[in-house]
């Protein structure tokens, strides 16, 4: 039949009507019903019945199936259930080709998407941000004609979320490189915000074996919760493991673990044989998994491993280029975070005994020039080591650990102070001592001890001068990391 496109399994044909920047739905009255009301009730029915587990940290993104809601939209809706309400600004949608084959990654530029439900404003801020930035990054309007992938998934999120844009990406073929590149970008994108969703768009096993079906998706569900993208994209293209949205998954991987997402959980596994009650084998059988990526619960971080990594990898080069050349090395950073003006300390370890510790309280700098510096000033500047500072040979020995502050609060009562929690900053007059919060972890010291060894041994008062009003109390966080962290 001229002009109509079926994609097994997704059951249905699309077509596009385009008019001044509106995406038409292509899909609705097969994948989904196309009435207002019906599609409406629908969603609230399978939204209702799911009891996903809650993840137990901050969701950052879902990976979703697209095929007939009849077939995986009770899956779907796991996922969908735990964003309800919850305040996204933007959803980055990374969809697949299914009818148009291309090379690389086609981000729809501007405009509004319609379903049924309405329309949706696309975050044309945030795709500009991506496009003509990269040669595997580019918009091909015939990318969008005929598919599904995204659309499927805005009726979810029209009904789960409230004043949401959305980035809709869809990928075709992609080397391992080109799947970097897209998360590189969507990470610079995203930056430090928080109302950031990513949706991943795939179904899993395609194949006419429902005893293969569930073998397969479950050393694929098992590589996508090990979170080893390179693994995962070289058994896909070896063909172990099967994702239509392969590529999109990798590069949520990538893009999760730079931003410090490290967890994934499978919420709902299921495959089209299961649903339709027929598991003969040479039936057509396609595996459905709705999975939420978070990060553990706890503070939330102001750094993610990445960031953290980069920070090690910048007081260990500045120190090894100073003890070479006596100068500081000349740095550039672009992350955002990194050239805020933070105070940080930097610690120096050599077989877990102190080598050298020095820090700026407030931040003058950049972070990543203050832990430059700190670095360099901990090896060669400490005053309980000028007689004898790091050198070159040790440096292989040589443990780095970063703590990271907050802005300091200045405090009435010394029982506001948490230890293990607060570092702690004393001043009265002239005199002044710091202790960071690690230091109540390593001695085991109780808060009288903790402050009295505060004022004896770093500020040169007498041991109760904490107690005296005269005496100005600031409490800070740190985050604190390490070369010897996992």
């Amino acid at each position: 039949m001229a002009g109509v496109s079926i994609c097994i399994f997704c059951f249905g044909f699309c077509h596009l009507l385009c008019a001044e920047n509106i995406k038409e739905p292509c899909v609705a009255g097969t994948f989904y019903p196309a009435s207002p009301q019906e599609l409406s009730q629908m969603v609230d029915n399978y939204l209702e019945e799911a009891n996903p587990e809650k993840p137990s940290g901050e969701i950052f993104g879902l990976i979703s199936p697209h095929a007939g809601y009849g077939y995986s939209g009770k899956v779907a809706a796991f996922g969908y259930k735990l964003i309800k309400n919850q305040p996204y600004k933007t959803v980055v949608i990374l969809g697949t080709s299914h009818h148009y084959p291309f090379s690389g990654a086609s981000v729809y530029p501007d405009g509004v998407f319609k379903t049924p439900l309405g329309a949706i404003t696309i975050d044309d801020k945030f795709t500009q941000k991506l496009l003509n930035r990269n040669k595997d990054v580019y918009f091909a309007p015939e990318a969008f004609r005929e598919e599904h992938s995204v659309e499927v998934q805005l009726p979810f999120l029209q009904k789960t979320l409230n004043h949401f844009k959305i980035v809709p990406i869809v990928i075709g073929d992609c080397s391992l490189s080109a799947c970097q590149s897209l998360a590189s970008l969507l990470k610079e994108a995203i930056g430090e915000r928080r109302d950031v969703l990513v949706v991943v768009s795939t179904d899993m096993y395609h194949g006419y074996d429902y005893d293969e079906a569930n073998k397969i998706d479950v050393l694929t569900l098992a590589a996508i919760k090990n979170m080893d993208a390179e693994a995962l994209y070289w058994a896909l293209r070896d063909e172990k493991m099967q994702l239509c949205g392969g590529f999109g998954v990798v590069t949520a991987l990538i893009l999760a673990k730079g931003l410090g997402h490290d967890q994934i959980s499978v919420l709902k596994h299921t495959n089209s044989a299961e649903v339709t009650g027929n598991q003969k084998k040479g039936i057509w059988t396609v595996g459905y998994a709705s999975c939420v990526i978070d990060q553990p619960k706890g503070e939330k971080a102001m750094l993610n491993k990445a960031q953290r990594k980069r920070l090690l990898e910048i007081a260990r080069s500045a120190i090894e280029t100073y003890l070479k050349t006596g100068k500081k090395p000349q740095l550039n950073e672009t992350d955002p975070l990194l050239l805020k003006t933070m105070g940080a300390f930097v610690t120096l370890k050599k077989h877990t005994e102190l080598r050298g510790c020095i820090g700026n309280l407030v931040g003058e700098k950049a972070l990543y020039s203050t832990v430059s510096d700190m670095a360099v000033e901990a090896a060669t500047e400490d005053y309980r080591f000028r007689s004898h500072p790091v050198e070159l040979s040790e440096l292989k020995d040589i443990e780095i650990e970063i703590s990271v502050l907050s802005p300091m609060v200045k405090i009435d009562n010394p029982d506001q102070i948490k230890l293990g929690t607060h570092g702690v900053l004393i001043r009265n007059g002239p005199r002044s001592g710091v202790f960071l919060p690690q230091v109540a972890t390593e001695t085991g010291w109780s808060k009288d001890e903790f402050m009295s060894n505060l004022c004896i041994h770093k500020a040169g008062l007498d041991a109760d001068a904490w107690k005296d009003k005269s005496t100005e109390i600031y409490i800070f966080t740190a985050e604190v990391f390490s070369e010897k962290d996992k």
